[in-house]
């Protein structure tokens, strides 16, 4: 388990570390500490991590410009920091949990039981997923959002703009998202379920579920694109229709 610490301050950072060292004993974490964007980005650059620990104000600079920079990962980020009004940003971002300065341990606690609890969502509500343009982020509505599929170490966002919609034309647009299939089902609301090892769709989008030749399954989704639902999420998925 390889985790990041970025925070400007000495104290909190040590106190940081030595805490998540108590609470993810069992992961045997390798905690790095970093008190700058620059040394950070470096870091991330060269190396994978599970879980960045990010404050937002870094001697004057932004923590938000290291998600920004950083997309190829698909590590998890916990905010820790005093501008509680940033919160809603930080979701924006697809961060899994945001601690708000001063903290206690019990708190740091619930935030890092989210990070190694594979079955959970986080608790927040989730309203957009922020993707890396070639001119900056662009944010897509998760409600637009009809299926994601995953792509390697990334996933493929396939979403429905709302005047096509309207139009009843429905095409697909496809952004890629750094975080790969797993960790992302981590942080969606619950109207997303996984289908297959390699899809997770927007039951709300789904029009019907479709049964083919040698015991397949097929979700017919908006825009008449057909998703594959496996043999084990059958039942499971059938339930939600009945």
């Amino acid at each position: 388990m390889h985790i990041v610490i970025v925070e400007d301050e000495p104290v909190i950072a040590q106190r940081l570390k030595r805490q998540i060292g108590q609470i993810l004993v069992a992961g045997k974490p390798i905690i790095k500490w970093f008190d700058d964007i620059e040394d950070a980005s470096n870091y991330l650059i060269e190396h994978s991590i599970d879980l960045l620990m990010l404050d937002l104000n870094l001697h004057g600079e932004n923590g938000f410009d290291l998600l920004k920079e950083i997309t190829a990962q698909s590590f998890h980020t916990i905010i820790v920091s005093a501008y509680s009004e940033q919160a809603i940003i930080a979701f924006e971002y697809g961060v899994l949990d945001f601690v708000a300065k001063p903290f206690k341990y019990e708190r740091l606690e619930v935030a890092l039981s989210r990070f190694t609890d594979k079955t959970s969502h986080a608790s927040h509500d989730l309203k957009q997923l922020a993707v890396k343009k070639h001119d900056g982020l662009s944010f897509i509505k998760i409600s637009d959002i009809s299926f994601i599929k995953a792509d390697g170490h990334y996933t493929q966002l396939h979403y429905v703009k709302l005047h096509y919609t309207q139009l009843n034309l429905a095409p697909h647009d496809v952004a890629l998202h750094d975080k790969s299939i797993d960790k992302l089902s981590m942080l969606l609301p619950k109207q997303f379920i996984r289908v297959h090892r390699s899809y997770i769709v927007n039951i709300n989008k789904v029009k019907r579920l479709k049964i083919g030749s040698g015991a397949s399954y097929q979700l017919l989704i908006e825009g008449e694109i057909e998703v594959p639902l496996s043999r084990s999420r059958y039942q499971e998925v059938k339930s939600l229709f009945s």
